[in-house]
């Protein structure tokens, strides 16, 4: 009987024991989970400290907000590397990204939205020639992303002082990359002032006193090829205005080509301000692409749809309507701009021109043809095969450029005759 008890009494210590154990880890887990962390740390790789202090602490939502905010408002920084390597024959060093570093894509994940480029004024280029001819006109370079260190030793030793040079995996880049054959290299820029370019001598020789004005252009690939033609006709800037697709974007850089650094680019800009980019005595010229017709029926009706404004029939009038006039009726005359339509082989130069190119969808805007009005322009019409649809902006602005250029050349070739007989 003794015996008995005394086992009972074993087992009844023996589950107290187990008991008490588990109550203490379940107090244990419990204050583990009220406490406040130590230290937060975001994917930027910045480091806050927390102080600990009562009441609730904040979602897990409301904690994701926070760090997309804090991050988008933050100076991007990339922080350095435990084993930065140095390039010898230069003495510049570089870090080497380790296995799981989340530099590169936290840098492109911000990098490549609008609003961080026009909130803390930074632009991604990717490719070497692009970067060298980033270089070459002088933007200013923050960081580089590179694959194999030749990438870094083909760029200007000089302007890569104070730059953030990280070598990653080739693999890593091509995440990321833009091309369809990557270069292994990219980097992150400030983004360049116009006035502050140096354009190269060969182009500044060629330049014309031709200007162009995008209006309300938002295909990324048409305003990179536009930009291409400004340069190589010899633009003296080209202007966008509000409604444009940034000229910065990664897509419409890489359809240019390096136009960006060969011609002034001037970007989101007003119409009220665009005057004050116009040299004195300009002329203001907006594209007609809407076809043979447009030039009968424009001097003999008030239609908004025959006055060029629409090609397509089926299309809907553009912002016009919210005027609040009947366009359909002589209620319109006394607003509508009357420009006179002239074909684009005309001449058109003999003042410093500029010439309006608008979107494919909606066409020109108001504003252009009242400035084109105010500075004694008028409309340049392409003509096109009867029931062919309108000419695609890209080709209607090289068309245009191009005239403009030939039509200069032409003056001048008659001036220096003129010259050499007296």
């Amino acid at each position: 009987m003794a015996a008995l008890v005394q086992r009972v009494g074993w087992a009844t210590r023996t589950l107290l024991l187990v008991t008490r154990a588990r109550d203490l880890g379940a107090r244990r887990g419990v204050r583990a989970l009220r406490r406040s962390p130590v230290k937060v740390l975001f994917p930027s790789g910045q480091a806050v400290e927390r102080k600990p202090g009562p009441g609730k602490q904040p979602r897990k939502a409301a904690a994701e907000a926070s760090s997309r905010e804090q991050r988008l408002n933050q100076p991007l920084q990339v922080p350095a590397s435990q084993t930065p390597s140095t390039w010898e024959e230069s003495g510049l060093r570089y870090d080497k990204a380790f296995p799981g570093d989340k530099r590169l894509s936290s840098v492109m994940t911000i990098v490549k939205s609008r609003p961080f480029r026009e909130k803390q004024g930074k632009i991604l280029l990717e490719g070497r020639r692009l970067i060298a001819d980033a270089l070459k006109a002088g933007a200013v370079p923050k960081i580089f992303f590179f694959s194999r260190l030749e990438y870094i030793k083909e760029l200007p030793i000089e302007k890569l002082k104070g730059v953030s040079l990280i070598k990653v995996k080739f693999e890593d880049i091509k995440d990321w990359s833009d091309l369809v054959t990557p270069q292994g290299i990219m980097g992150i820029f400030a983004k360049p002032d116009h006035a502050k370019m140096t354009y190269p001598e060969t182009q500044l020789r060629h330049t014309l006193p031709l200007l162009l004005i995008c209006d309300n252009l938002r295909d990324p690939g048409n305003l990179g090829t536009i930009l291409r033609s400004a340069a190589g006709a010899g633009c003296s800037r080209v202007l966008l205005t509000k409604g444009c697709v940034d000229a910065w974007e990664p897509k419409v850089l890489r359809a240019g080509m390096g136009a960006h650094f060969q011609v002034p680019i001037i970007n989101n800009l007003d119409w009220e301000t665009v005057p004050k980019y116009l040299p004195t005595d300009t002329r203001v010229y907006v594209a007609d692409n809407c076809g043979l017709y447009a030039q009968a029926q424009a001097r003999a009706s008030t239609k908004a749809s025959d006055y060029g404004w629409v090609c397509d029939r089926r299309a809907k009038l553009h912002q016009y309507e919210e005027e609040g006039e009947d366009v359909e009726s002589g209620a319109s005359k006394g607003w509508l701009p009357e420009l006179q339509v002239q074909t684009y082989d005309a001449d058109w130069t003999e003042a410093p021109a500029a010439v309006v190119i608008g979107g494919e969808t909606h066409g020109v805007s108001l504003e252009s043809l009242q400035l084109a009005e105010s500075t004694g322009g008028g409309r340049l019409l392409i003509p096109v095969v009867p029931g062919v649809d309108s000419l695609n902006s890209a080709m209607a602005a090289s068309i245009l450029l191009f005239e403009g250029k030939r039509q200069l050349r032409v003056r001048a070739e008659h001036l220096s005759r003129d010259r050499g007989c007296h």
